[in-house]
């Protein structure tokens, strides 16, 4: 009578941790790639559909603030409002492909120093995190905020990235968008924005709860005026290309 075979060491059952193992990897792949889907599926919309709201409106309407906006086509906004944002925001938005470093390393010496924080992020990295993401989150939001810039600088192109910009940024509390900001501290749409009323919106942009563009006082109107003239350099030096 043959005596049984002897099991291989290959016909050892897998171990319990090293089967969770692998269906806790299978499980992070599948979310990162439904995470890629559709984070790509929402920028493709979003070229084409008026991102309906954020979550920093969100955020606002639970605290109680309401949320005044009012879409408007790049079009139909005043030129210098988006040459006012430029000049005070990101200088080499039309030649930059998401991320300006010369800034970066600015803004880095500069803190470095002290004073006042100087951030480095340009107008399509605001646009990134004003549309798909959070105000804080420190260096997840900052890697995710990276990952989406790159898809709306492939996906939008430059003109659709400013008009985006300049439709949901925050222009004081409650309010979004250079029309809604236009409407409420000036009495008119943004498409007859003067160059000192653009320079002023765009001066609010970086802390939109603290500043006023309305009779703006000490550093608020400094940098408004100095925004004013270089809109005129923006428009001269073909620092919209991209736009026209």
């Amino acid at each position: 009578m043959p005596s049984p075979a002897l099991p291989s060491p290959r016909d050892k059952p897998a171990s319990p941790r090293r089967g969770i193992v692998r269906r806790l990897i299978a499980w992070i792949v599948r979310l990162v790639l439904c995470f890629v889907l559709l984070s790509v599926l929402m920028v493709v919309i979003y070229r084409f559909v008026p991102p309906p709201i954020t979550l920093t409106m969100i955020g606002d309407a639970i605290g109680g603030h309401g949320i005044d906006k009012s879409w408007r086509p790049l079009s139909r906004i005043d030129p210098n409002m988006a040459r006012a944002a430029i000049a005070g925001e990101d200088s080499r938005f039309c030649t930059h492909h998401g991320f300006d470093l010369k800034a970066i390393e600015t803004a880095y010496s500069r803190n470095a120093r002290g004073g006042r924080i100087r951030g480095g992020s340009t107008i399509s990295q605001q646009t990134a995190k004003n549309v798909f993401l959070i105000q804080g989150g420190g260096y997840v939001r900052k890697a995710l905020e990276a990952y989406f810039t790159v898809l709306i600088e492939t996906i939008w192109g430059k003109r659709r990235i400013m008009e985006v910009y300049l439709n949901v940024a925050e222009t004081g509390i409650g309010t979004y968008g250079v029309e809604a900001g236009a409407q409420r501290y000036f009495g008119h749409d943004a498409g007859q924005l003067s160059q000192q009323e653009a320079g002023r919106i765009a001066a609010i942009l970086p802390l939109p709860k603290k500043r006023a563009a309305v009779a703006p006082h000490g550093f608020t109107r400094r940098h408004g005026n100095a925004i004013t003239r270089r809109v005129g350099v923006v428009r001269n030096d073909g620092l919209d290309g991209c736009l026209r």
